[in-house]
């Protein structure tokens, strides 16, 4: 039987918790981005300190991937017609982006890290590259989104279509592709090609899977959080160790397409799948108005960020087992005033994101 076939029998099902898990993961990137600079000055700070800012990191490493898997868990549960998804999704995604892609290069002129020539053509060229190449460190994940979109009409095809087995086959696949590219395994590798299997193409078939499908044993939760927990001590011990074996920063165990952050995300998923929380309806609608603003939230959250640290407002504020929280907290909710307040100005609402 087709796996979606089995989805469309199960009547209890629902993913109501999606939005809950998106507004966590938007958090936990904000949470990576004020703890980041701490994990890169690792010269010149105490060890201890420095740890802070590794667990925090290996804390909140799975934040895209699991944004990946909740596109999975959402678009890839029907058939598309092309012109229509790419016009829906893609259409909608680029306006905010050129918008805040746009904002951070003048901001970036304000704050002098570059001038403009005075040719038109040459400043031309230049912001034509910015767009290309991206205006700002986190707007990566806008060009990641870009080319998912570009396949989720024809990987939704082969969803719809495939068992469980099939989907299965497939992450299996896709995982071992992953284990096989990871620096310490290299000598198992062969001629055989996989690396068509690898990428964040794989997230958004777990995505998919791990939402849909019904796991009947109680326990669950426990082994995700146990999992969870575990991992999140790997990934954080790992990086310690290979900083004092080779005495700078590697980033291994961090790697958001290997195997630690996808076991990472995973447990993360199911956690969030199978931990109930029930909001008093106030809660609720204010969880729900914030998810509806999450693609804004992130686009503009790096320049809250910068504006707090270009005021001295970041992880040496104080003690960074409390600043660190503290301080994406705060950029959280201002990033989300900002997204609201400019999607009430006339014209702007499908700017902003």
């Amino acid at each position: 039987m087709k796996f979606s076939e089995a989805i469309i029998n199960n009547k209890d099902h629902n993913i109501n918790w999606i939005n809950n898990l998106r507004l966590i993961s938007m958090l936990a990137v904000v949470v990576l981005h004020t703890a980041s600079p701490l994990l890169f000055a690792i010269k010149g700070t105490p060890l201890p300190v420095w740890l802070t800012g590794d667990i925090y990191n290996a804390l909140v490493r799975f934040a895209v991937p699991v944004f990946v898997m909740i596109t999975g868990a959402l678009l890839l549960h029907r058939e598309y017609k092309l012109s229509d998804f790419l016009k829906k999704r893609v259409g909608r995604l680029i306006p905010p982006f050129i918008f805040w892609s746009l904002v951070y290069i003048a901001y970036r002129f304000y704050n002098e890290e570059f001038t403009f020539t005075g040719n038109i053509w040459t400043d031309v060229k230049f912001v034509l590259h910015q767009l290309q190449t991206g205006a700002y460190y986190h707007l990566w994940y806008v060009y990641l989104l870009i080319g998912l979109y570009l396949f989720i009409p024809i990987l939704a095809k082969f969803v719809q279509h495939a068992t469980e087995q099939e989907l299965l086959y497939f992450l299996a696949i896709w995982f071992l592709a992953m284990l096989l590219a990871t620096p310490y395994l290299s000598i198992f590798n062969t001629a055989v090609d996989l690396h068509n299997f690898t990428g964040y193409i794989g997230y958004l078939v777990l995505g998919h899977y791990l939402a849909y499908k019904q796991f009947n044993f109680k326990a669950l939760p426990v082994i995700a959080a146990v999992v969870f927990i575990g991992m999140v001590a790997l990934v954080a011990w790992g990086t310690y160790y290979l900083v004092l074996t080779d005495h700078e920063l590697k980033t291994f165990y961090y790697e958001p397409v290997g195997p630690f952050v996808v076991v990472l995300s995973a447990s993360a998923f199911l956690l969030a799948k199978y931990t109930q929380v029930a909001f008093n309806p106030t809660v609720k609608r204010i969880c729900d108005n914030a998810g509806k603003y999450t693609l804004g939230i992130y686009l503009s959250h790096a320049l809250v960020l910068n504006i707090f640290d270009l005021n001295d407002i970041n992880y040496t504020l104080f003690n960074p087992v409390l600043s660190i929280p503290l301080i994406a907290i705060c950029c959280f909710l201002l990033s989300w005033l900002l997204v609201y307040g400019m999607s009430k100005i006339p014209g702007v609402k499908y700017l902003v994101g």
